[in-house]
Formats: structure tokens, C-alpha cells, sequence
């Protein structure tokens, strides 16, 4: 299975932006899904955006229009660009393989704060 490495976390005022990085390496052959997730205190981990080997996204209703999935093939790398932010956007955010994920492994993925 693929290793993968979240940056680009940070604080940051409401209505700015962030943009993280999820590097990917290891066995990255045939990685149909990669997806961001978020978990904040108190709260289940939730899917955020997730993109397939074919580029169709999905993104939950609380951020759609604010964030964008996105990946570059040649950095080995998938990018979430969320802008507007808010207070509530703020979380752990994760990146992950459906592999990964079905095998119960997580990175140390990478704080976001939206506060004033």
C-alpha cells in the first residue's frame, strides 16, 4: 500500500485560505480513490473531497464551492485549495487511500485553525 504525508496546515483568519499537500509514495500502483478527511474535537472523522484515477470528485456539502481536490500526477501529490474559510472548517485533516483506509491506517495528517 501507498505511504502518505499531509502538510500545509496551519492558522489562518476567517474567509482566508490554505492549501495542503498530500504527498504519496510506496506502492502506488492502481490507487483508484484518494480522499481528505477531517476530524474535529468532538466529532467523527468525515470525508471532505475525495478524487478518482478517472477525476470525478465528490465533496460533502459543509465545504462544496470553498475547497478543491485536485492532484498532480508527475509530484506524486494531491492538493485540497479551501478558501472562505471558517471557524468550523477547523480540524485534523487527513489524506488517504481506500486501501489504506480499509486496512485502518492513518497518518499524523495536519492541523488547520480558522480563528480570529
Amino acid at each position: 500500500q501507498a505511504q502518505v504525508v499531509e502538510s500545509g496546515g496551519g492558522l489562518v483568519q476567517p474567509g482566508g485560505s490554505l492549501r495542503l499537500s498530500c504527498a504519496v509514495s510506496g506502492s502506488i500502483f492502481r490507487i483508484y480513490v484518494m480522499g481528505w478527511y477531517r476530524q474535529a474535537p468532538g466529532k467523527q472523522r468525515e470525508l471532505v473531497a475525495r478524487i478518482t484515477s478517472g477525476g470525478h470528485t465528490i465533496y460533502a456539502d459543509s465545504v462544496k464551492g470553498r475547497f478543491t481536490i485536485s492532484g498532480d500526477n508527475a509530484k506524486n501529490t494531491v492538493y485540497l485549495q479551501m478558501n472562505s474559510l471558517k471557524p468550523e472548517d477547523t480540524a485534523v485533516y487527513y489524506c488517504n487511500t481506500d486501501l489504506r483506509i480499509s486496512r485502518g491506517s492513518w497518518g499524523q495528517g495536519t492541523q488547520v485553525t480558522v480563528s480570529s
